[in-house]
């Protein structure tokens, strides 16, 4: 008898809809229980017995996954009445009013929650399920929905699926990956590298050039998601029918929640987030620009920030960002016992640790807010600065150190900003030449990392880095305190991939000629020892392919953005072999597309693309479409 009631709510567990299970009712921090949302309330306020008509609501914005472990990954959807989320949730005689920004208008809609069910499985068809279940969700939470999937393999490929419970309304089917034991011993892994997508400036054909080639496992994203600017103040999307909304700077929870919402129409970007699972990690724009712990470039703490835009403060327009965020992207609670934490770690077997940082939001002293450069640069070796805060900054060392003694065969660092030194006097002037909003801002920080290196004898690390908008790739060293050779990398403790954007501007000017690009970095290169490449010129992406014996990194290069297509360029591909803690020489085999190369060869790009009558032309021999 007592085992046929267990059976009896083994059975009505599975079939009814949880309300918990869905992750975004929850706080972003599981020490901050008050920033999620009050179930109990959400529950007292809908009304089950007024269901939703499952022909009513949509899967508005395909599927997502991301954060995977051996034994689980998270799997994101968006189902609801409209693209728009509930802006007022005010009542009128037992529903809801929501202003419908497709239509211009409000309209009266359920009070009911969407239950929705999701399943995974190992084949494509769905027959074979290892995990699945029913959750509620409602316009609190923008209709979103965040599941754990459990139950899974280690490094193995799944198949999932949402729909509208008790319906045939389902999701497009998406693709997902875990990652493997901590001690499996694994031959190779693919990587997607990106940052700064910025919707106004093009399309995100970057994001679909791995889906097409089916070139990777997982995608790792630098920041800089979205941005938070209006439109004209930051490119000019109606040439291209790409205004990002609503068409103003963000600073509500509304704001950032129809921003995100924006971007996801982008089809390339759909495509990506339903074949590979991500790690991402925010950089300033999905909060705001130059981003600091007590501010950020154009709303500081101080009182005229509480009556710019309606009243918004530093502190409110941070957790706005934060939860929606964390709503729209398939991202873990992260444990955090202070502020806005979001580094966290993953280990891809024993080849691989990958260490994401927060180097802008989470505990960052002050940095160049444009108005004080001349200040930053006075104290940007002062020892008390740090571009992540005491604890993050002995995290991040642990890490290193247990990576190593662990026997990982490599250490990938994701830092939003540059780490190696860049001279830029050429643009910046002789009085302040680097970028103080990078880690050249913080050189005190960069020397503690170093040291711990050098001292401790871990190598075979590999740094990422976005923000720039622009391609380098750099020996990691320490310049002034360890010997270095340029021509042959000895003295490198490890390698820098810094990536250009997936739409975002080149920082010398959004119509650079190519031409002006090359000489730019030409300088760049020969005014910084340890930088060996450098290109301006190209929107686009690279890939890391690792295995134990060497990382390889594929720059790709967009011919144009303005208009959605399939076409890259392989710019550049660098080889760092395991041990030994630099380029492999000669560097990129010594030729390179475009850019700059230290001591080798660039072919001269001719990639112009004619689209008269609606045909392509492309004169260039390496470019191809995917």
């Amino acid at each position: 008898m007592k085992l046929q009631i267990l059976s009896m709510l083994s059975s009505v567990s599975v079939v009814s809809a949880n309300w918990a299970r869905n992750l975004n009712y929850r706080s972003p921090s599981e020490h901050h229980p008050s920033l999620g949302i009050s179930i109990h309330k959400v529950v007292r306020r809908n009304d089950p017995q007024s269901p939703w008509n499952p022909a009513k609501l949509n899967f508005t914005h395909g599927v997502a996954s991301g954060d995977p472990y051996p034994n689980s990954v998270i799997l994101w959807t968006r189902v609801g009445p409209t693209n728009d989320n509930d802006k007022s949730n005010v009542t009128v005689s037992g529903y809801v009013r929501l202003y419908n920004h497709d239509t211009e208008e409000y309209v009266s809609v359920s009070k009911a929650p969407v239950c929705v069910e999701y399943k995974i499985a190992t084949d494509k068809g769905l027959g074979d399920i290892v995990d699945s279940g029913r959750v509620y969700t409602s316009s609190d939470i923008d209709y979103t929905v965040k599941v754990e999937a459990k139950n899974l393999k280690p490094y193995t490929t799944y198949y999932y699926q949402f729909n509208v419970c008790d319906s045939d309304n389902k999701s497009p089917v998406g693709r997902t990956k875990t990652v493997p034991n901590v001690d499996d011993e694994i031959t190779n892994v693919g990587i997607a590298v990106y940052s700064c997508s910025n919707f106004p400036f093009g399309f995100f054909n970057a994001y679909g050039n791995p889906v097409r080639k089916d070139s990777v496992d997982y995608v790792v994203h630098l920041g800089d998601y979205y941005y938070e600017y209006k439109n004209g103040d930051y490119g000019w999307g109606q040439s291209i029918d790409r205004v990002p909304l609503p068409d103003k700077e963000i600073y509500t929870l509304y704001d950032y929640r129809k921003r995100i919402a924006t971007y996801r129409t982008d089809i390339d970007l759909l495509a990506s987030h339903q074949r590979f699972p991500w790690i991402p990690v925010w950089d300033d724009h999905e909060v705001a620009d130059n981003t600091y712990r007590d501010g950020m470039a154009h709303l500081n703490n101080t009182e005229d920030s509480f009556v710019h835009e309606g009243g918004i403060s530093v502190d409110q327009r941070k957790m706005h960002a934060v939860r929606a965020y964390f709503e729209w992207m398939p991202i873990r609670q992260v444990e955090m016992d202070d502020n806005l934490r979001i580094w966290r770690s993953f280990s891809i077997g024993k080849l691989v640790d990958l260490i994401m940082l927060d180097t802008r939001n989470y505990d960052r002293s002050i940095t160049d807010l444009y108005w004080n450069t001349d200040y930053i640069h006075t104290i940007s070796q002062d020892s008390g600065r740090s571009l992540m805060g005491s604890r993050q900054e002995n995290w991040f060392y642990n890490q290193l150190s247990h990576s190593s003694k662990r026997g990982a065969m490599w250490r990938i660092i994701g830092s939003q900003i540059i780490f190696s030194r860049i001279n830029q006097s050429l643009t910046l002037g002789d009085e302040n030449p680097l970028n103080l909003d990078a880690w050249d801002g913080y050189q005190a920080n960069r020397n503690r990392t170093l040291s711990l290196l050098y001292e401790n004898n871990i190598g075979n690390n590999i740094f990422l880095a976005g923000d720039s908008h622009a391609s380098w790739v750099s020996d990691l060293v320490w310049l002034g305190n360890k010997p270095y050779d340029s021509a042959t990398g000895e003295g490198s403790i490890g390698v820098e991939f810094a990536g250009s954007a997936v739409t975002s501007p080149c920082p010398y000017g959004a119509n650079i000629s190519l031409a002006t690009a090359n000489y730019a970095s030409r300088w760049l290169v020969s005014a910084n020892e340890e930088l060996q490449w450098q290109d301006l010129y190209y929107r686009g992406y690279y890939e890391l392919h690792i295995s134990a014996e060497e990382v390889g990194a594929k720059y790709f290069g967009l011919p144009t953005v303005v208009r959605r297509n399939g076409w890259e360029i392989s710019l550049a591909n660098f080889t760092v072999k395991a041990g030994e803690n630099k380029l492999q020489r000669p560097v990129a085999g010594g030729v390179v597309e475009s850019g700059s190369l230290k001591g080798g060869k660039t072919v001269q790009t001719n990639a112009t693309v004619d689209t008269t009558n609606g045909t392509w032309f492309v004169s260039h021999e390496n470019m191809e479409m995917l």
